[in-house]
């Protein structure tokens, strides 16, 4: 271990999955894998979205959003894994590992965000249907797209400029494969109090705990109103329409929730390796299959395209 204690690193060592040299090649074709499923699975979802005309609802315009945050954030978690294993130089620069750390924290921030407007949307189309097209329409559903992204991309700055001021760190070998806060935090040897409490307060109440409740009301109101439906056909219909969103929902909070509202320890960075794989990996790998798996609109969209390609071919 480098020890540089006491001085301000110029860059960090990222120590990967795991150290043990017979496992670094099962790594890499497992990681580059799902880097690849991943970024198929939402390049298709993107792709269907965009051309065919019966997905051009406001829906499917913020499912094509998410795609997009999956693919970014695969790309930014993952990256290091793959360059370390083809260049076989696992070291990054001290400006390359805040960059990839504030990337990655708008990504997941985002990414809350736009399942928050989804919720939303399936909100207005099952309790209020009637005024549906009328509140998400074209140009609001644009403006909802904006203020997710510009929240994220705002939301994890006090992060980087409390990370900018730590003075030295107690090594510069990051027990995580990608550069994340609380591996950070745990090499710093400057006070971590303030960026703590921004992590509970900020972190847990605006950044997490809002976009769940908000999510959480909206599913309220969508259960109670389907309860209300006389039709058992009808009941099943409308919770159909939006058990993908909620599959995808809990999958995210349960694993952000034991990857980052715990105490911070050596033992918890251990474990958040495994919650972080299935986060940046497993999930932009669910995402596109439980939307198109489980969503006749898409499974048609798909059949229609594959057809429409047999037949040019």
């Amino acid at each position: 271990m480098e020890q540089v204690s006491n001085t301000t690193v110029t860059y960090f060592i990222i120590k990967g999955i795991s150290d043990v040299p017979e496992l670094q090649t099962p790594i890499f074709i497992l990681v580059l894998n799902l880097y690849l499923i991943a970024l198929g699975g939402n390049m298709t979802i993107l792709l269907l979205v965009c051309l065919d005309h019966h997905l051009h609802t406001p829906m499917y315009f913020f499912l094509a959003n998410l795609s997009v945050l999956d693919m970014f954030s695969t790309t930014v978690t993952l990256h290091d894994i793959l360059i370390s294993f083809v260049t076989q130089d696992s070291s990054v620069s001290y400006g390359a590992c805040i960059s990839e750390m504030y990337f990655f924290g708008f990504l997941i921030c985002d990414e809350l965000l736009f399942l928050t407007a989804m919720s939303y949307d399936r909100y207005m189309a099952i309790c209020n249907p009637l005024r549906y097209h009328l509140v998400m329409n074209h140009k609001k559903c644009i403006l909802m797209a904006a203020a997710c992204w510009l929240l994220g991309v705002l939301e994890v700055i006090p992060y980087i400029i409390l990370l900018l001021g730590f003075s030295c760190y107690k090594s510069n070998i990051i027990n995580h494969f990608f550069c994340d806060l609380v591996p950070l935090m745990l090499l710093s040897c400057s006070d971590t109090t303030v960026l703590e409490i921004l992590s509970l307060t900020e972190g847990f109440i605006l950044i997490t705990f809002t976009p769940f409740v908000l999510t959480f009301l909206s599913y309220v109101f969508i259960i109670s109103s389907i309860l209300k439906i006389h039709s058992s056909t009808g009941r099943r219909k409308s919770f159909y329409t939006c058990s993908s969103h909620l599959t995808v929902v809990i999958l995210l909070y349960s694993t952000l929730f034991f990857q980052y509202l715990r105490p911070t320890s050596q033992d918890t960075t251990k474990s958040n390796k495994f919650f972080s794989l299935f986060n940046t990996a497993a999930i932009p790998i669910l995402n596109p299959l439980i939307y198109s798996l489980k969503n006749k609109d898409v499974k048609e969209a798909m059949l229609q395209k594959f057809r429409y390609f047999r037949v040019v071919t």
